[in-house]
């Protein structure tokens, strides 16, 4: 029905809110809808706080009118104790006669439990309204429950010849090569608010020094990770000092030291693969690929990618380190900002293929 359409998109409006601060919980919206006006909505705010259906509910001011209202959510409500109590137990209490949900939860506790108590307990429910839209809402969380490894996505710019960084001596001072604005940096601190954890390569953190947390936007710095096989890099490295966790991927030990933590982990053809995993056990549901080249290009050869984002820059270097490069199957959409661009890419394939690849990182 276009109404049930059209209060489902306040719902993904709504949810999208909560954006970078409900991890590792979903994004949910809900709305409240009686006689053709919404009387209430909400959405998760952040992790451990009140649930969407929760605060679209309380939100409504006279409650005896939950007997004849519908209730629009985004995903299903859920029906197990965590940190909060089940939402779907609050509707049964509110008598709601209807509930309109946009997907099913894949998380193992709901997966169609919280529709099947609803139902079960004489309440009309319809699933799939705006199904596409409210699964790519929260992409992240669907890739971590289904495919059982974080939403993983490839950011890189590049010059008008296809190169990341310029050709470098050894012995240089380790400093980044900017290759996009002020302005389009600030963006990409806030990616680095949306997503669980980022991570960089073994030349990248010895070429450019990188800080890897959040400087120029408001918000939750991600979890840093570096590959460091033989633990070779020195201890003065920005990465190393011990502000904010850190993860070592390495092949030697398996420690913590303050907040920095090493993650023991074979350096073979299953390396990024077994990365994944490892980031799973630690319910981390996204990560952010910021380089360097060879790191990027593992990633997508394997196919162990979701999205990429790559700023096109306008200056030429002529030489130095070339941009990875992706099949012909993945077409990318541009986004212009000012006199700037970057393109979203899609993985085409959408899987990890598992085969087995032997570039040294």
């Amino acid at each position: 029905m276009p109404d049930d359409e059209l209060y489902m998109q306040r719902c993904v409006e709504l949810a999208r809110l909560g954006l970078g601060k409900t991890t590792p919980n979903p994004m949910v919206g809900a709305v409240v809808v009686q006689g053709g006006r919404i009387t209430g909505e909400g959405y998760h705010r952040r992790y451990g706080g009140h649930h969407a259906e929760v605060e679209a509910i309380e939100s409504v001011r006279d409650k005896e009118s939950l007997t004849e209202s519908s209730l629009y959510v985004s995903l299903e409500p859920c029906c197990h104790h965590g940190k909060t109590p089940p939402c779907t137990d609050l509707i049964l209490r509110s008598k709601i006669p209807r509930v309109i949900v946009g997907t099913a939860d894949p998380f193992d506790e709901v997966a169609g439990k919280g529709i099947a108590r609803l139902r079960a307990n004489g309440c009309e429910v319809t699933v799939g309204v705006l199904k596409e839209e409210c699964r790519k809402l929260n992409k992240r969380f669907f890739t971590f429950h289904e495919k059982k490894r974080p939403y993983i996505i490839l950011k890189w710019a590049m010059t008008a010849d296809a190169f990341i960084d310029i050709k470098r001596e050894d012995g240089a001072e380790a400093v980044p090569t900017w290759i996009t604005s002020e302005k389009l940096r600030m963006l990409v601190h806030k990616w680095r608010t949306e997503e669980a954890a980022i991570i960089v390569g073994t030349n990248t953190v010895v070429k450019d020094n990188p800080r890897l947390n959040v400087r120029n936007w408001n918000g939750p710095s991600p979890l840093r990770i570096f590959l460091d096989r033989k633990l070779a890099i020195p201890a003065g490295v920005n990465l190393l000092d011990n502000s904010l966790p850190t993860v070592v991927v390495n092949e030697i030990t398996e420690k913590t030291t303050g907040r920095t933590t090493y993650w023991k982990i074979p350096f073979d053809g299953l390396l990024l693969h077994n990365l994944a995993a490892r980031l799973y056990e630690n319910n981390i549901q996204s990560l952010i690929v910021e380089g360097g080249q060879m790191l990027l290009q593992s990633f997508i050869d394997q196919g162990l990618w979701d999205e990429a984002r790559v700023f096109a820059g306008r200056q030429f270097f002529g030489q130095g380190v070339r941009a990875p490069g992706f099949s012909a199957g993945n077409k990318g959409r541009q986004v212009i900002i000012g006199n700037e661009c970057f393109y979203y890419f899609r993985n085409s394939s959408g899987a990890w293929s598992g085969k087995k690849t032997h570039t040294k990182l």
